[in-house]
């Protein structure tokens, strides 16, 4: 009797144990919180890319932020876009994943990554409208901008 009860409390122990363990592994990892979309002048890449891209691609776009930890896949590097394709900017590629989202998901990782068509579109209350038009190609330029020479 005296060799079950001893068996019950290191079970019993052992369930505390590992029940305090996995609750405090889940308060450290990092989450990713979706919030409303915030308003970016259209006119500037730059501004656009800190308001939008920089949360997961970094302030650098290197891939590397305070995010980073919370999504599957580090995001790539947008620097190296052109390089990785044999020196060429792949200019439209960008604009249909900025406006789409990426065409392979593996490639990036996940679905992560916003579609951001819908959520520039509800700044301009249409989704053809030039204001949206001018998100895209400003923000594909400045994503050019920062490629490696």
């Amino acid at each position: 009797m005296r060799n079950l009860k001893s068996l019950i409390e290191t079970l019993l122990f052992a369930m505390l144990f590992l029940t305090l363990t996995l609750v405090a592994r889940q308060q450290n990892q990092a989450t990713i919180k979706n919030t409303p979309i915030a308003r970016a002048s259209p006119t500037s890449g730059k501004e656009m890319f800190a308001a939008y891209c920089a949360v997961c691609h970094g302030k650098d776009a290197k891939g590397s932020s305070p995010a980073t930890p919370a999504l599957k896949v580090t995001p790539p590097d947008l620097t190296m876009l052109a390089q990785r394709n044999g020196g060429k900017y792949p200019a439209a590629e960008v604009m249909a994943a900025i406006q789409f989202g990426p065409r392979a998901p593996k490639a990036h990782g996940s679905k992560d990554m916003p579609i951001w068509g819908p959520p520039f579109s509800s700044l301009s209350n249409s989704a053809g409208s030039p204001e949206v038009t001018q998100r895209y190609i400003n923000l594909t330029a400045y994503i050019r901008s920062l490629q490696v020479k």
